[in-house]
C-alpha cells in the first residue's frame, strides 16, 4: 500500500512541481486537497487495493480452523448461559437462607430457625445437582466454569458452616460440607479454597451472635465461641497462604476473634458467667494484662 502511495504521488505531484517555475498551477494546500480528493487517482488506486485485499477469502486450512473455534465458542457460551441460570437460582435461595440466619440474632427458638434454614439447604443441594448434570456433558471442564459459581459456593459454605456450629458446636468438615451440598469429589467437588474462604466468612457472624446472646442472658456463649474461633484460627495458621484473597479473609478472622475475646473478658470480669473458677478468672486477668 505504501509503494502504491509513493508511485501515485510521484506520478501526480512531481509533474506539478517540475512546472512550478513556469506557471504556478496549484498551491501546496491545493495540491494536497487534490491528491486526497474523492476524484484523485491516488485515492482510487489505494481504495481499490484495500478493497481487494479485504475481500480476499482465507485459505481453506485457516477457514477450517476458525470454523472449529466458532463452534467451540458457541458451545461454551451455551453451557455458560445454562450455568448462570442455575447460579441465579442459587443466589436467590442464598438470600432466603441468609434471612433465616438473621433470626438467630433474635429471641426465636433455635430449633425453629434451624428447621427453616435446613429446608433452604435442601433446595441449594438440588441446584448444585443441576450444575453437576450440566458439567457431566463436558468431563474435565470443572475449572473452566468454576468461576461462575465460586462466590455463591463460598457464601453457601459460610452459612451451612454456621448452621452446623449452632447444631453441634463444632467445625463443619470439608467432607461433611460436600455431603450437605450433594457434591461428588470425583465429578463435581467442593474446591478447597472455596471451603476455606467460606469458613473465613463464617467467622464474621460470631461477634454479633455473641453480643446478642449475652444480651439475652446466655453468659456462657462467649466462652464457647472464643474456644472454637481460637482453634480455627490456630488451624489456619498451619497453612502457608499466599498474599491473595484467601489470605486477606484469614487476616480478618483475627479481628473477629478479638471482638469475641473482648466480650468474653467483660463477662468474666463482671462475674456473670456461671461455673467460672477462680483460676479461670485469674487467667482472664492475666491475658488482659498481657
Amino acid at each position: 500500500m505504501r509503494a502504491a502511495f509513493r508511485t501515485s504521488f510521484q506520478l501526480i505531484a512531481l509533474p506539478l512541481l517540475s512546472h512550478s517555475h513556469t506557471k504556478p498551477l496549484l498551491s501546496s494546500s491545493s495540491s494536497l486537497r487534490f491528491i486526497f480528493s474523492s476524484t484523485s487517482p491516488l485515492r482510487s488506486s489505494v481504495s481499490d487495493s484495500f478493497s481487494s485485499s479485504a475481500s480476499t477469502p482465507p485459505s481453506p486450512f485457516m477457514e477450517k480452523q476458525f470454523e472449529h473455534f466458532k463452534a467451540q465458542l458457541e458451545e461454551s457460551g451455551g453451557v455458560r448461559e445454562r450455568i448462570r441460570s442455575v447460579v441465579t437460582e442459587i443466589e436467590a435461595v442464598n438470600r432466603m437462607l441468609s434471612s433465616c440466619l438473621l433470626l438467630v440474632h433474635q429471641s426465636l427458638p433455635l430449633s425453629e430457625v434451624l428447621n427453616k434454614a435446613n429446608n433452604h439447604t435442601e433446595m441449594i443441594k438440588g441446584l448444585f445437582a443441576k450444575l453437576a448434570e450440566i458439567l457431566k456433558e463436558g468431563p474435565g471442564e470443572y475449572y473452566r466454569y468454576h468461576g461462575d459459581w465460586r462466590s455463591e459456593t463460598q457464601t453457601v459454605v459460610s452459612m451451612i458452616g454456621f448452621l452446623h456450629w449452632l447444631e453441634t458446636g463444632g467445625l463443619l468438615l470439608h467432607s461433611e460440607a460436600e455431603k450437605k451440598l450433594g457434591l461428588d469429589s470425583s465429578e463435581f467437588c467442593l474446591d478447597v479454597e472455596d471451603y476455606l474462604t467460606g469458613l473465613c466468612f463464617m467467622s464474621n457472624e460470631f461477634p454479633r451472635y455473641v453480643v446478642n446472646r449475652v444480651t439475652a442472658g446466655d453468659y456462657d456463649c462467649p466462652r464457647k465461641v472464643r474456644s472454637f474461633l481460637t482453634e480455627l484460627h490456630t488451624a489456619f495458621r498451619m497453612l502457608n497462604l499466599r498474599n491473595d484473597f484467601l489470605r486477606k479473609k484469614f487476616d480478618g478472622m483475627k479481628y473477629d476473634l478479638r471482638r469475641v475475646e473482648e466480650v468474653y473478658y467483660d463477662v468474666n470480669i463482671r462475674g456473670l458467667a456461671s461455673g467460672d473458677s477462680a483460676q479461670e478468672k485469674g487467667n482472664v486477668s492475666q491475658e488482659q494484662a498481657t
